[in-house]
């Protein structure tokens, strides 16, 4: 049996895991032709494979990014984009497709799943907005990584009586700007879930100063919003699936503050070193089981369904019920953080 791999949308830490347990258990205990498709679903869509053997995954367990590449393609905006799939697969003579990916390369494996490729998914995003999973891969190593970096960012705040906006990616969720703020002692977080009174913000500065903190600092995730306004974005330019590029609300959370309150602030926007570098070992374990059991229900003949973690189980769960919908914040962890504000 012929099986063919790919990740899709924005790199995680611990793609690599993945593809490492896929060709691993698919050849050592299957007997099965792994394939790589290169960048996501532009190499199903342009026929752009590559073999994967055992040496093809020696040591890439611990690295980030993706061997295979990635991409934004959406195959289905593109003129008989899911039949060149079909075709292209067919002539391969692929049998199987495991796809790695958030709810956009996930929502392409289920409406691909119904015209007759046979997909598993497993669930990789940063952002851990996917429903259907309790943790995505890559979340926790970029929550680290934005723990580490609150933890320095303490030092110069005190020492220079400043307000430090630190900016978090997440998109349309603040699942890493609530935990790792959490994590981290921020002094205000802000997601999008909650709107933000700029007011409000401002009490909380001033709190601590009456308590004699004379620094804050104030997590915020890219897609925040002020009460009443639209999120603030980079550019008007759209990605395949129709998403517009988050990025500016922590310059202009900043200006507010020093203009309302006259202190200096400092703005920090993390961007991509959230979701580069080496994944940590709950995300290197938690890869590598989504990869295992991915191979499985391969194995089984069980299609159309995502590998997903429920308690300390991985199960699987059907695409249809992953597509189209997103994870959003559990409000009571921000209850919880917020007790800590100001």
């Amino acid at each position: 049996m012929k099986v063919g791999i790919l990740s899709g949308g924005g790199d995680a830490p611990g793609i690599n895991a993945v593809i490492r347990a896929v060709v691993r258990k698919g050849i050592e205990y299957y007997g099965y032709e792994i394939v790589g498709i290169r960048d996501g679903w532009r190499g199903l869509l342009e026929g752009e494979f590559v073999p994967l053997d055992l040496k093809a995954v020696s040591g890439i367990l611990p690295r980030g990014g993706s061997i295979l590449g990635t991409s934004r393609t959406n195959p289905f905006k593109h003129e008989k984009g899911a039949e060149e799939i079909l075709k292209n697969s067919e002539k391969a003579d692929m049998e199987a497709v495991v796809v790695i990916g958030g709810e956009d390369t996930l929502g392409v494996a289920y409406k691909m799943s119904e015209l007759g490729l046979k997909c598993v998914g497993v669930p990789k995003t940063i952002d851990n907005d996917l429903a259907g999973t309790e943790y995505t891969f890559g979340f926790r190593t970029a929550v680290a990584i934005v723990t580490e970096t609150l933890d320095r960012l303490h030092t110069t705040a005190e020492a220079h009586h400043r307000v430090i906006i630190l900016e978090v990616m997440g998109r349309y969720t603040g699942w890493i700007a609530l935990e790792a703020g959490l994590a981290g002692g921020a002094d205000v977080i802000l997601i999008p879930e909650k709107p933000f009174d700029l007011n409000e913000v401002c009490k909380y500065i001033k709190h601590r100063q009456e308590k004699g903190r004379n620094f804050s600092i104030i997590v915020v995730a890219e897609g925040a919003k002020p009460k009443g306004k639209a999120e603030i974005i980079y550019g008007e330019r759209v990605d395949e699936f129709g998403h517009v590029r988050f990025g500016g609300v922590g310059y202009y959370l900043g200006k507010e503050i020093e203009r309302h309150m006259g202190i200096e602030t400092r703005v920090i926007v993390l961007g991509h070193v959230q979701r580069g570098g080496s994944p940590t070992a709950y995300d290197r374990i938690l890869a590598t089981r989504y990869g295992v059991a991915a191979i499985d229900l391969v194995h089984e003949g069980t299609f159309g369904c995502m590998v997903a973690l429920k308690g300390s189980k991985i199960v699987p769960v059907l695409l249809k019920d992953v597509a189209g919908k997103r994870k959003t914040v559990d409000l009571e962890l921000y209850d919880i953080a917020n007790i800590f504000f100001g």
